[in-house]
């Protein structure tokens, strides 16, 4: 299954780069804990301090799992935390809500 998800940066240049730093080389740990909620590929791009994210997944992976697994896992939570000082909800985010889920609205 393929997901397309997006989020804002803080619009600060300084802050954008060290996000980018960031993902040139992410922890071990988060790229096991992704792997392992059976998350196959995944791609993040940036437009301004727009982000879009590619998701693809196997048949194990679920929302709510990947949820409850990160909620147990503290590398993740360190991550998360760290993260959210370069990002901020989109405008129509409810309160908690980080990357939010794009309706697919065209195929070729």
């Amino acid at each position: 299954m393929r997901y397309a998800l997006a989020l804002d940066l803080k619009d600060d240049p300084a802050l954008i780069a060290e996000y980018e730093q960031h993902h040139k080389q992410i922890w071990p740990e988060i790229e096991d804990s992704i792997r392992s909620a059976g998350i196959t590929g995944m791609e993040i791009y940036r437009l301004g301090n727009r982000l879009f994210m590619v998701m693809e997944t196997d048949e194990t992976f679920s929302f709510e799992q990947k949820a409850q697994l990160d909620a147990a896992n503290p590398k993740v939570q360190a991550w998360e935390d760290l993260m959210w000082r370069y990002q901020q909800a989109l405008p129509l985010a409810k309160p908690g809500e980080k990357w939010l889920i794009m309706q697919r609205i065209f195929t070729l």
